[in-house]
Order: C-alpha cells, then sequence, then structure tokens
C-alpha cells in the first residue's frame, strides 16, 4: 500500500476555521457517491451546524463530471458564498479544474492509491493523500462493493479530518439502512476504516466542525417536495404531468404524498387521481378540465413543457379557468442545459398564451416558501379564474435547503371565489358567466350541474359577451379584454408582497431580486455594507408587480436588478409593466448555470457603482 501524502508544501501555522467553510467533492456521475456525499452533510446536520449543500450534476445516467458543494455555516448562510476550502477530488478527469477553484491555503483531499506528479499541484495548498482504493481492494473482491465503500471510507477519513463525531454517521446509518443489520454493519467498517487511517496517519486540519445549537428545529427538504406538501394542503386532488426535468420529483412527492393523506383510512379510497400524460399539451388539457368541472389541478413542469402548454395556458386565461403550473426552471434554451439551473422563463410564463394574455408568477424563495406558496396559488387559480404559476428553479427544487418547519392549521378553508350556488340562482340572481358585477374584473362561476336549468354556459375559448354567448363584435371583445385587465390589477392586491430591506442609513441607491437568489443576496448586502456601500433592497414575491414596487423604484436614482438569465427578463417586465426609465434599472446578470454566489453579486454590484461615481465625476 503506498505511503499516506501529507502536505505536497509545507504551510505556516493556520488558525482553525470553526464551522465555516466551503467543502466541494468532485466525483463521477453513477459512482454510488450522491448518498455518500449526503450523509457528510447531514452528519454536520445532526451536530448542530447549518449547512447550505448544492449539487452539480451532468444530465446523463453516469460517467460525466458531478459536484456537490457544502458549505458549511454556523451563521446560517443559505447561499453559495463562492470559492472552496477543502476539494474532494475524486475524478481524474476535472483534477486541474478542481484544483484551481480552491482557496490559497485550502486543503486538497485525493485518492493517494496512484502517485501524481508534482506539477499537478500548487504550493500554496495543503495536500491530503489517502490511499482509498488500495483500502478497499484489500478489503473488498466485488468490483462494485469496492466502489460503493470508497465512498464511506472518505467520508470516515473527512470526519477524522473534521472533527465530526463518527457516532453521528452511524446514527444516520442506522437510519437509512433501518432493518439491514448486515448493510449497516458493512457501512460502518468501512466509515471506520477511513476514520481509522487519519488517527494513524494525519492529524487534523484546522476547518473543524464543533457541535452547536444552530439547527433548532429547522428541516431539511427539497423545495420539490415542499411545493407537492402545499399542493395538498391547497385541496390539489388532481396532477397530470410529463416527466421533465427538474420537476418530476415534484410530481413523484404528490404521488407519495397522496397515498398517505389523500386515502380514506377505512376504505382505501383513493381521493385523487394523478396520471401521467402521453406528453405535455395532453397534461395541461386535463388540468383545465378538471379546473372546469371544480377540482384544484396542478401540472409540474419546466420550459420547454410550458412552451407546449401556450395554447391551453392561453384557453385557461380567455375562458377563465382555474389552473396552476409549476414551472421548476433549468438553462434554456430548447432543452438547454437539463441539469442546471437558471430564471429565465420569467417572460415565456407571464405572457403565455396567443395574443394580448398575462398570468400571475409567484416567486418562492426557498422551501418554505414552496409551500406556502403552493397552497395560496390554487386560492389565486380560483379566486382569478385563471393560470397561476409558482416559478421555482432547479436550485429550490432538486437541493435539500434548511428552513422552518411548515405551518399547517387545520382550521384553513379554501378560498373559492366568486361562485354562483343553486340558492342564489334560484333566488334571481341575473349571471352572466363574464358579467364584472362590482368593477373588480371577476365574474361569477358555476360548478357542472349546479342547477337543472340556470346557471349554465358554454364555454369556449373565442370571443363572447358578459352572458357568454358568442359575438366577434369589435366593442363586444375590448370591453372583456378591458375587463381582464382590471380582473389583472385586482390580483395586485392579492398575490405575495414584496418585502424591503432597507439600508442602515439614507442611500439613492437600491436593489430588486426575487427567488432562490435570495440567500446569497442577503450575503451579499452585508459585504457592500462592510465596504461602504448602501442599498436598500426589495425581494419581489409575485407578478403582477404591487404598486409598492413602482414607488420603490421612483424613491431611488439607481436600481440594481438582480437575476439569473442572459437576457435581464425580471428588468423588461418592470420596464414594460411600469414604463420604468431603462437608464434607471441596472442589470446584474449571472447564467452559467451553477446557483449564483454572494461573492459573484457583491463583486459585480461594486464595480458598477464604482463606475458610476467615476461617470459621475467625469
Amino acid at each position: 500500500m503506498p505511503e499516506p501524502v501529507t502536505s505536497q508544501a509545507a504551510q505556516p501555522p493556520i488558525r482553525p476555521r470553526v464551522n465555516d467553510f466551503v467543502v466541494k467533492f468532485a466525483n463521477v456521475n453513477g459512482s454510488g457517491s450522491a448518498s455518500a456525499n449526503g450523509l457528510f452533510a447531514r452528519s454536520i446536520l445532526r451536530m448542530g451546524v447549518p449547512v447550505a449543500a448544492r449539487n452539480i450534476f451532468p444530465s446523463n445516467i453516469q460517467g460525466l463530471p458531478t459536484w456537490y458543494e457544502v458549505r458549511v455555516t454556523e451563521a446560517g448562510r443559505l447561499g453559495r458564498r463562492g470559492g472552496v476550502d477543502l476539494m474532494v477530488a475524486m475524478n481524474p478527469q476535472t483534477w486541474d479544474k478542481d484544483v484551481a477553484e480552491l482557496e490559497a491555503g485550502g486543503f486538497l483531499f485525493y485518492d493517494s492509491t496512484r502517485a501524481i506528479p508534482a506539477s499537478k499541484f500548487r504550493e500554496d495548498i495543503t495536500v491530503i493523500g489517502v490511499p482509498l482504493t488500495a483500502m478497499c481492494n484489500a478489503r473488498y473482491e466485488l468490483p462494485r462493493e469496492r466502489q460503493l465503500f470508497k465512498n464511506i471510507v472518505y467520508v470516515g477519513a473527512l470526519a477524522a479530518l473534521l472533527g465530526i463525531d463518527p457516532a453521528v454517521i452511524e446514527a444516520l446509518l442506522a437510519e437509512d439502512f433501518a432493518g439491514r443489520d448486515k448493510l449497516i454493519a458493512a457501512n460502518v467498517e468501512a466509515l471506520h476504516m477511513g476514520v481509522e487511517h487519519v488517527r494513524q496517519h494525519l492529524e487534523p486540519l484546522s476547518l473543524q466542525v464543533r457541535r452547536a445549537d444552530e439547527v433548532g428545529d429547522r428541516i431539511y427538504v427539497e423545495g420539490n417536495q415542499a411545493a407537492a406538501l402545499g399542493a395538498i394542503y391547497g385541496g390539489a386532488s388532481v396532477c397530470a404531468w410529463y416527466p421533465i426535468t427538474p420537476s418530476t420529483s415534484l410530481a413523484e412527492a404528490f404521488t407519495a404524498y397522496c397515498q398517505d393523506l389523500r386515502t380514506e383510512p377505512e376504505t382505501g379510497k383513493a381521493r385523487y387521481a394523478i396520471i401521467q400524460a402521453e406528453d405535455e399539451i395532453a397534461s395541461i388539457g386535463m388540468v383545465v378540465g378538471a379546473g372546469w368541472n371544480g377540482c384544484r389541478a396542478f401540472t409540474a413542469t419546466s420550459g420547454p413543457g410550458v412552451s407546449l402548454m401556450t395554447e391551453f395556458i392561453g384557453l385557461s386565461y380567455f375562458a377563465e379557468i382555474p389552473a396552476v403550473i409549476f414551472d421548476v426552471q433549468r438553462g434554456g434554451p430548447s432543452t438547454g442545459m437539463p441539469t442546471r439551473t437558471q430564471q429565465a422563463d420569467l417572460l415565456a410564463c407571464a405572457y403565455a398564451g396567443h395574443g394580448d394574455t398575462k398570468h400571475p408568477l409567484l416567486l418562492p424563495a426557498d422551501p418554505g416558501e414552496c409551500f406556502e406558496m403552493g397552497a395560496q396559488a390554487f386560492d389565486l387559480a380560483d379566486r382569478l379564474q385563471t393560470t397561476v404559476f409558482v416559478m421555482l428553479d432547479l436550485d429550490i427544487g432538486m437541493n435539500e435547503w434548511l428552513t422552518e418547519p411548515f405551518r399547517w392549521d387545520d382550521s384553513r378553508r379554501l378560498d373559492r371565489g366568486k361562485v354562483m350556488t343553486a340558492e342564489m340562482l334560484e333566488a334571481g340572481a341575473d349571471f352572466g358567466r363574464y358579467k364584472d358585477v362590482d368593477g373588480d374584473g371577476i365574474p361569477f362561476r358555476t360548478y357542472p350541474g349546479t342547477h337543472p336549468t340556470k346557471g349554465g354556459y358554454f364555454t369556449r375559448g373565442t370571443s363572447r359577451n358578459p352572458y357568454a354567448r358568442y359575438s366577434e363584435e369589435g366593442a363586444v371583445y375590448v370591453d372583456n379584454m378591458q375587463r381582464l385587465l382590471r380582473k389583472f390589477e385586482t390580483a395586485k392586491s392579492l398575490v405575495p408582497q414584496p418585502v424591503v430591506r432597507p439600508a442602515k442609513g439614507k442611500t439613492k441607491d437600491a436593489v430588486i431580486y426575487f427567488g432562490s437568489t435570495t440567500p446569497a443576496m442577503h450575503e451579499a448586502l452585508e459585504m457592500l455594507e462592510a465596504q461602504g456601500r448602501k442599498l436598500d433592497a426589495m425581494r419581489l414575491r409575485a407578478f403582477p408587480f404591487p404598486a409598492q414596487v413602482e414607488d420603490f423604484i421612483a424613491a431611488h436614482e439607481r436600481v440594481f436588478v438582480v437575476e439569473q438569465n442572459r437576457d435581464a427578463q425580471l428588468r423588461t417586465m418592470l420596464m414594460t409593466e411600469l414604463g420604468i426609465d431603462p437608464a434607471k434599472l441596472v442589470p446584474v446578470l449571472h447564467y452559467e448555470g451553477a446557483p449564483i454566489t454572494a461573492r459573484f453579486i457583491s463583486g459585480e454590484i461594486a464595480q458598477l457603482m464604482s463606475l458610476g461615481q467615476i461617470e459621475a465625476a467625469e
């Protein structure tokens, strides 16, 4: 067995960094590393230290590089910081890139079974070599065992290097493999192979995990799971969907939750309908049909699916039928980068359809809001009688985030909006399906079969008068289209309102942001403040934009708009909807596919502010 390597270059003494560093795993997709890396992150959580984990993986089954980044953050910073302090380099194909990503003074952990030329290292980092392959070859006979247990061996080695209690990992293994004692024992053995090797040959690193009490009762959950549970809470009973990364796990989670929560305990009868349709067109058609029937229905998809659904979305808008679409955004255009994250479907969703259309968008910032907005979307769809989009992205949807426990209120009642009952019809109510009775643009509707002779109407996607009778008269069409605008105006007071974070002291500069950018943005604001750069900040939570948004922009000379797409789609919507001078809205754009970092945001804004000061001086 090769001699262990402890350091490629002598390093000066380094002060310990406790509960505040970034570890990145570089692996090969399909090697079984994902569960081991997740085990590493969860073990730190069990020690009471928050983590922010990001999985960056390819759109194939195996063979391509994959990365898993874990930010250990007792301060609870859940966005990406940028930079890596410890690189676990398990993929020779990406070695040079991985080594280059390390911060000066950082640590490189690698499998030292085979010798690597000194030229492949850096003088300003510390190298830790553990002969993982040799250790596993000596212990295990089957190639698959050697591969899988090597992952657990390096988790054990890292635990010893970083001060993670092996007993915590053992407890997690016992939970993961409950009832399979032999598998538990085999994994525990592999774990201690790594632990004992480090204890005998190496010294602990200056990066250390120490027990804390900063996790509290928070839960660790994916946004897709949270949104699916929110749909249950919101009264959804119909899901029609077609598989597409990164939204598939949302529909799968809804299926699992329905089996527990939408099944009658006594009879086993299912009180839900879940259909995997032949394509996205069929799935949205089923959702619209169910919505017309009075069911709360949704589909989950991503940008390419929204493109195929556009005609039915337009029908929902014009015929005024409730529907909910969870759009888990990914890199585009077309199939783009299916396993990378972006916020690039805003324009496509806000104006999906043919002709003049506008749809409400809800913009959750974390799994907690995925749950809340996942439920709220169904109330809004019923109130507004239209399609409502919940705009997740891959970063929220497919990564586990630390979030507050979801609040479930058994007294909550579904808001069905303006529904005319049989009693109202019997009392002589003047029912006009598309008639604005009180100026808010929202008409009354009836459910099929409400009354044997009254309240019926023909649902169509063509123009009609307030009583749902076919008409192509220009004045009738214009009147209906203006009513739809009044309804959209009403939506401004119904959607989630923005959240403002004022700077400490007066400032002429501001920033607008939304969604998964939020945690990195909050940290970036602190970085900028430390540099003496003050900004008022507003987090948008929905479209249409409430009146507060226009007032916020008007109160500042310059507003940075931070978003994860190339074409500044949110900025375009702000200009279009609010008539804002383009020169006032300064784009800060990130669209490489990896989640945005605090360092990127603060660096870009600082540079733009400096340029602005130079231009003003000139």
